[in-house]
């Protein structure tokens, strides 16, 4: 294991975000913030390097909308949209409008797991057996021989369930968008499944994760997420859905899911239980960064924890190029004006998610409302991603 950020150019989450997520599950306007010396007339003629990217997104990459959220190093913050917010009504993308954040749940999970190692309640390194005693048993994974690290870093073997929930085939989101699923069985669907080697993304590990945080507190895990997490930051706009909770609670853009003919289906309405503990939180652009920077600037983990969360392996496939590191809920990848963030990005059907946070304050969250479709998408999200933080 290594705490060293990755080497080379700026990292693409293409593969995470494409198999790795929810969706796949099979698997984010205003004028930039200018340094306080620049003349009101360089602020007129600077063209705005993240409000294009944004457009971009929506004329070139075809997503519905997009919003953003930008903090600079010295604090100052800044929100962007491009495009329709609702594609029957033509009204505009809400300014950090809430959006479903998939695979950053992640983050939140990892933190309160992290938590609870710090105050002895949980160990890293132990059998999750010990926690969860005969649950999980079966052809995919064996409790006796998962660590809790494992979980978090995706070394379990445990195979995702998220394919076997929708019969095989992501395209039958649309029959399953109203169905509740028991984390009981996500587990088991995934059990009957062969397990993996190494490291290998899975939503399984989380929801497993989510389990033990319930088993070990005696409390729902959002609502464990929520006292730790979301009250201490004050992150107003961020929540945990309550079981069979379907719509988004304030402003928000419409999400979008292609089908196979190309048709376009709103699927911001959701039961998403399916995604339970490895991706079912909403939240807004600038709450990830008010969250993000916090966690990596130790306000809600004791040293000892945070760099148990940074110690980073290899993770082949983690994305479309290649040289990415993973931790514990948490991923590292280079800058390309130097320096490297901290990371997860997440999906789900209607909203793919890009974000990171930087140790000297930068942040940024970038979604579209659809889940991209080509690698030029995913290029480009990362792209988007890469110059709010660069700009």
């Amino acid at each position: 294991m290594s705490d060293r950020p990755p080497s080379g150019s700026t990292k693409s989450f293409g593969r995470r975000r494409v198999v790795a997520t929810i969706a796949a599950l099979a698997a984010v306007g205003g004028a930039a913030v200018l340094p306080a010396s620049a003349s009101a007339t360089e602020t007129a003629s600077r063209p705005d390097a993240v409000q294009g990217r944004l457009d971009a997104l929506v004329n070139d990459d075809k997503f519905t909308g997009a919003l953003a959220a930008v903090q600079k190093r010295d604090g100052r913050k800044r929100n962007y949209v491009a495009g329709v917010g609702d594609r029957a009504s033509g009204a505009r993308v809400p300014v950090d409008g809430q959006v479903r954040i998939g695979s950053n749940t992640k983050i939140f999970v990892a933190t309160v797991v992290l938590q609870l190692v710090g105050e002895g309640k949980l160990k890293l390194d132990e059998p999750i057996e010990s926690y969860l005693p005969g649950i999980i048993r079966g052809p995919g994974g064996d409790g006796r021989k998962i660590t809790t690290r494992q979980l978090l870093q995706h070394t379990s073997g445990l195979p995702d369930y998220v394919l076997a929930a929708m019969n095989g085939d992501i395209a039958n989101f649309p029959s399953l968008q109203h169905t509740y699923f028991e984390p009981r069985q996500l587990v088991d669907l995934a059990l009957n499944l062969q397990p993996t080697k190494g490291w290998s993304y899975s939503n399984t590990n989380y929801v497993v994760a989510g389990l033990l945080v319930q088993r070990v507190t005696g409390r729902p895990i959002g609502e464990e997420i929520t006292h730790r997490i979301i009250d201490p930051l004050r992150l107003r706009d961020t929540y945990w859905p309550a079981v069979g909770e379907q719509n988004l609670r304030e402003r928000h853009p419409h999400g979008y899911f292609s089908t196979k003919s190309g048709q376009l289906l709103d699927v911001t309405d959701q039961d998403t239980s399916m995604a339970w503990s490895a991706g079912a939180l909403v939240s807004t652009p600038s709450d990830l960064n008010r969250f993000l920077s916090a966690l990596v600037r130790g306000k809600l983990l004791r040293p000892q924890e945070l760099k148990e969360m940074q110690t980073t392996v290899d993770a082949p496939g983690f994305d479309s190029v290649g040289g990415s590191r993973y931790g514990l809920g948490l991923a590292t990848f280079n800058l390309s004006c130097g320096g490297f963030a901290w990371s997860h990005g997440g999906n789900i059907p209607g909203y793919s998610t890009v974000n990171a946070a930087t140790p000297d304050g930068r942040a940024a969250t970038i979604t579209v409302t659809a889940l991209p479709t080509t690698e030029a998408n995913v290029k480009h999200l990362d792209a988007t991603l890469d110059t709010a933080l660069c700009s």
